[in-house]
């Protein structure tokens, strides 16, 4: 069903079981959840799926080593277990990344780490060789049952510089461990939300719809033509994050605060002596401040961060000029001789963790756990499940225990699960992954190499995009053909210019985007959405004020290139 489809379809029947309200992606887990189960099943978001704090995550997949010292244990085991299940579910956009942690001290943190524990501390501390230590050992105690990666291993100072010459000559020794990364979690999530639609006709998403409450119930308002609808569900599933408390308000739900949310911000550099540097590495660091910071090799770039702030209004976080400052400070202290000049910072983000409300003084104290609470029906509201916190690593376990949750109060059963499910392009994974490439190259006319970058981009699912893309042209000056594009327009719910750059493809995060590309593609955009010129105008002008603002993407007419504003980083 596309756009209008859906709608439609609400129009004519407005009753249904379950509202999902979120897009990201922990509302697309339970929705997929529940689609499984058959459930009826509506999802809504008012900006595009994975667009929030979905789009902003570390792109680490890990198991939180650091949450540790908090007393984490639960969610530390949970979250190693979901993260070697995504390894095997979602091999195309998750593998394995070695980490390694520098290591300036041997017994500092002990005492502090230990009151911490106890919560009778919120100071960060530096953290020496036998905490460390200690933290690895329960890492590889927790995934010993089903061992997919190396355990941990420790280097002394000599072995250290003979690794990575550049770091901070001051070290004392080094351990490395192994986590994962997500190379495109946008595209994960959107994988997911198309597989639930696929496996069931009674799950419908949309994107650009807010919710909101009148006196008759509920209204779902199309924001890219203003129509209004009646929505009548049994129960409602608030899954907007760091926008929890905000959902409430808007759909009528009288409730405590329930959010604190936290900002992390991330630069993503072209520094190619940084890039060598860390030896296809992960480096997690502690700043001098006792922070936690991390820099590892992200599709040929290297992204760094990051920040934990507290803010009030999610709608207006962006990466600012002093967390930039901070973060490149934080750099130069574990690589000191390797200098960012402003021009290779291509891209900034900033993003807000959905934490649970809490007074604590130390941001790093907040725990990073997920629980759901039910708000009871009051008046045309029904019963409303808020899903509270939770990190991009367990979304999976998250989701079925919303669902576990509402399927209960509804009074139905589940079917089946999702640990071994494999997420879109995941599926029939081949274990020899040249040979793969070598037959789609053969069977639609493409080179090898095309080939490999398709695989590597979506999977198995470039099967069902090679016919699209075989004889279609390259964008100016990208790596991804017109074809592709295309495919995503007619196929992927893309309304705005910013679905495609920056969620439905790399192209922006990797510093990709030139005012030829922008351009060829609204071209395009425009063809299938029939816009008339003040809106191709009004689009264009939008997606520049937003990466602009946003991003610290600037461009010049003149050049057409994707030349920094020298202001913006002075």
């Amino acid at each position: 069903m596309n756009r209008n489809d859906t709608l439609a379809a609400l129009r004519e029947r407005p009753d249904i079981a379950v509202l999902v309200i979120g897009g990201g992606i922990n509302g697309i887990s339970v929705f997929r959840e529940l689609a499984l189960q058959g459930v009826d099943v509506v999802l809504a978001d008012k900006g595009d799926y994975c667009s929030g704090a979905s789009a902003a995550l570390s792109r680490m997949v890990h198991g939180g080593l650091r949450y540790l010292e908090n007393g984490e244990f639960k969610l530390v085991r949970e979250s190693l277990a979901e993260r070697d299940r995504l390894l095997k579910n979602a091999p195309h956009c998750v593998a394995p990344l070695p980490t390694t942690v520098p290591i300036f001290d041997i017994f500092s943190g002990i005492a502090n780490g230990a009151v911490r524990f106890l919560g009778l501390s919120r100071r960060p501390s530096r953290r020496g060789a036998l905490v460390i230590k200690a933290g690895l050992i329960m890492y590889d105690l927790f995934t010993a049952a089903r061992r997919l990666m190396p355990t941990h291993r420790f280097r002394g100072r000599r072995k250290t510089l003979e690794a990575w010459p550049a770091i901070n000559p001051t070290i004392r020794s080094s351990a490395t461990y192994y986590d994962a990364w997500v190379s495109q979690p946008e595209r994960l999530g959107l994988e997911m939300l198309f597989d639930a639609m696929n496996a069931s006709a009674s799950a419908q998403a949309l994107n650009y719809v807010s919710v909101g409450s009148t006196e008759a119930g509920l209204v779902l308002t199309d924001t890219m033509t203003g129509e209004a609808l009646p929505l009548r569900p049994q129960l409602i599933i608030n899954a907007t994050g760091g926008w929890i408390d905000l959902t409430n308000k808007a759909i009528g739900a009288a409730v405590p605060r329930m959010m604190g949310g936290t900002k992390g911000s991330h630069l993503i550099v072209d520094n190619p002596e940084l890039h060598a540097a860390l030896g296809g590495h992960m480096v997690y660091y502690e700043n001098e401040d006792g922070r936690i910071c991390i820099l590892f090799p992200y599709l040929g770039k290297v992204l760094i961060g990051s920040t934990d702030i507290r803010v009030d209004d999610p709608d207006q976080v962006r990466c600012e000029d002093d967390e930039r400052n901070y973060i490149l400070q934080s750099l130069a202290f574990v690589f000191p001789s390797i200098t960012i000049a402003p021009s290779e910072i291509v891209f900034r983000f900033s993003g807000v963790r959905p934490l649970p409300a809490s007074s604590d003084s130390f941001t790093g104290r907040i725990p990073r756990d997920h629980f759901c609470e039910f708000v009871e029906p009051t008046g045309h509201l029904p019963a409303t499940l808020c899903m509270i916190g939770g990190k991009w690593t367990t979304f999976r376990s998250f989701g079925a225990m919303a669902a576990d949750m509402v399927l209960q109060r509804l009074g139905l059963t589940r079917k089946t699960g999702t640990e071994d499910l494999a997420i879109g392009g995941g599926r029939d994974f081949p274990a020899d992954p040249d040979t793969w490439c070598a037959s789609l190259a053969a069977k639609h006319g493409l080179s090898t190499e095309r080939a490999r970058v398709l695989f590597e981009r979506y999977g198995t699912s470039a099967e069902d995009r090679a016919a699209h893309i075989a004889a279609a042209e390259m964008l100016p000056r990208s790596d991804y053909s017109a074809g592709e594009l295309r495919f995503m327009i007619e196929h992927e719910h893309v309304e705005r210019l910013a679905d495609l750059f920056l969620r439905r493809t790399t192209i922006a995060i990797t510093g990709g985007l030139n005012l030829a590309l922008i351009d060829t593609v609204l071209a395009m955009l425009v063809s299938h959405r029939g816009w008339d010129v003040a809106q191709t105008a009004a689009e264009r002008s939008a997606f520049l004020a937003l990466l602009e603002h946003q991003h610290s993407v600037g461009f010049s007419d003149t050049s057409q290139t994707n030349d920094r504003r020298s202001a913006q980083c002075a």
